[in-house]
């Protein structure tokens, strides 16, 4: 039950909220999300604890991220207005609802947790006194959510934040409280473990949960609380337990995450097998649905387990090997090494082996498409991997490659890389975005300038029938030349060339600017500048530009801007 409104107290600040509405969760999450961003390579930098693999910060981020796209959902919903506009508990169900879904990592999971403990409070109330039992009632959640809780963590941290404020008060006194509590026990969290205190770091989760309740307190009181000194970089990495896993570390091999659908009670049975096969066992959830966390040498009977208690989903298995320091190398340099990728890459799908080296030369990372094989979403995420950046712009060139290339995307975001996928249907198109590519600029105004010049670039493509066919421009035979225009047929000839210049015409009819042609091996010799010529006496205000694309692509392709 809520309480009755407060008085007017003039000790508040006019700008400070008395409670915790459904805009300021909003806030909060987008707040949280944004800081954590900012935060994440350093808190990755300082990561020793359980597994020194530099990725907390990012795990957090991502969680966080998770979290505020569900609200925002809420938000943006259908009918999300008048009467019928969110309030704090579809706020706050959402935000935690949605971290649980996309909760990562050790600290991301028990974060999630957090925010769901808060949100059984604050859907019954929203006030200084609620925000207070909700913080007590998360911490209690979260260590209860860990197989063996262990003191200087993220879960020391936020019992510390409870414990500051546990008396109650206004939402910003509150906030204000579990904050500087917070901010306290973790400066000392590098006394109460071992392998905090070798490397001379404190607990890279607590940080990011210092940031989140930082972000709170801004959200509620307009100002932000003071900035957290530098952390100190990591100087190397410890020799004792919580040190890189793997073959010839000390810990299990891999990381296991999944949701589950499950009673329970089969939960229960669960966690006691899943905590006789590993370590760094958390298990949150509730009503059904529950996320799963775990260290383990054997992936395969982890997942298993989750298989006999229900239905598990969205399973994510990573070896520690590929993602930790080697034993005894700065975990600063390691970090550093990680930091170091460019600031932006395109990835672009190419046919023929002249053109992908081309775009290569102008600086883009490649896949060959082959004939009849085209490129699965696991090699696109290859390629954006390999890309090493920051913020990545994908090309897929063609019409059939969108659904591969929109599950790649979604996949490197959730790893922490910014995509963005321009839905590029020719090789001509990608080449023309290519072409205006600006690193220097804004990412959201370099894929606007590219997604424009693709989408003003018309093309065709010139193919050889293999067999009899009906098609939009009547019944073709083995052999013929057929001319597609924006993917349909167009033209049927018998000369590659006449029909090349036919297909040039019908495109030109509209108007353009520029004609770019794409030549295979094994076409007429002589075609490109046969072509060239026929758009100079025909179309004076017409540039061409002619690219090899060697074995491997099409007859020819045209481009029209």
């Amino acid at each position: 039950m809520s309480r009755a409104p407060q008085p007017f107290d003039p000790t508040v600040r006019s700008d400070e909220r008395l409670v915790l509405d459904a805009g300021t969760v909003r806030a909060w999450s987008a707040r949280t999300a944004e800081a954590l961003g900012r935060e994440r390579a350093a808190i990755d930098a300082i990561n020793v604890y359980p597994v020194a693999d530099g990725d907390t910060g990012t795990n957090l981020y991502l969680t966080a991220d998770a979290a505020h796209r569900a609200v925002e959902a809420v938000f943006t919903a259908p009918g999300a207005a008048g009467a019928s506009a969110p309030d704090t508990r579809d706020a706050v169900r959402a935000m935690a609802h949605g971290a649980l879904l996309g909760a990562r990592g050790n600290s991301g999971t028990i974060l999630s947790q957090l925010l769901r403990g808060m949100a059984g409070v604050l859907a019954e109330g929203a006030d200084g006194d609620h925000l207070a039992r909700a913080l007590s009632t998360a911490a209690a959640s979260a260590r209860a959510a860990v197989a063996h809780p262990e003191e200087g963590t993220i879960l020391t941290v936020a019992s510390a934040a409870a414990e500051c404020c546990a008396a109650g008060g206004t939402l910003a006194d509150v906030a204000r409280r579990a904050y500087e509590g917070a901010r306290t026990a973790l400066e000392a969290t590098p006394g109460q473990l071992a392998v905090l205190g070798r490397a001379g770091v404190v607990d890279a989760g607590g940080r990011g949960l210092v940031t989140v309740l930082g972000a709170l307190v801004e959200t509620v009181t307009g100002s932000a609380p003071a900035a957290l000194p530098p952390s100190p970089g990591v100087r190397t990495l410890p020799d004792g337990p919580g040190e890189p896993c793997g073959p010839g570390g000390e810990g299990p091999a891999y990381e296991v995450l999944y949701l589950l659908e499950a009673e329970d009670a089969a939960v229960d049975l669960l966690r006691a097998r899943l905590d006789a096969l590993g370590d760094s066992l958390v298990v949150i959830g509730g009503d059904g649905l529950w996320n799963v966390h775990v260290h383990v040498d054997d992936a395969g009977a982890a997942v298993e387990a989750g298989i006999e208690a229900g239905r598990p989903h969205r399973i994510r298995i990573t070896h520690f090997a590929s993602t930790a320091p080697a034993a005894g190398v700065p975990a600063d340099s390691a970090a550093h090494a990680r930091e170091e990728r460019a600031a932006r890459a395109v990835v672009a799908v190419l046919p023929g082996e002249g053109l992908a080296g081309l775009c290569a030369e102008a600086g883009a990372t490649t896949v060959q498409a082959r004939p009849g094989e085209p490129p699965a979403g696991d090699e696109l995420l290859a390629a954006v991997r390999r890309a090493h950046a920051r913020e990545v712009v994908l090309l897929p060139n063609d019409t059939d490659l969108r659904a591969a290339a929109a599950t790649a995307a979604e996949r490197a975001r959730a790893e922490g890389i910014r995509v963005a996928l321009i839905p590029t249907r020719a090789a001509v198109q990608g080449i023309a975005a290519l072409a205006v590519h600006e690193p220097e600029r804004s990412f959201d105004e370099d894929v606007v300038a590219m997604t424009a010049a693709a989408g003003a670039t018309r093309y065709a493509e010139l193919a050889v029938a293999e067999r009899q066919s009906f098609t939009s421009a009547g019944v073709c035979q083995a052999g013929d030349v057929l001319g597609l225009i924006e993917g349909d047929v167009a033209v049927i000839g018998q000369d590659l060339t006449d029909t090349a210049r036919t297909v040039l015409d019908r495109m030109l009819q509209a108007g353009g600017e520029l004609v770019t042609l794409v030549v295979a091996d094994g076409t007429p010799p002589g075609l490109a500048g046969t072509l060239e010529a026929h758009v100079r006496r025909g179309y004076l205000a017409v540039d061409t530009v002619t690219y090899h694309a060697g074995a491997g692509a099409p007859p020819l392709l045209i481009g029209v801007e």
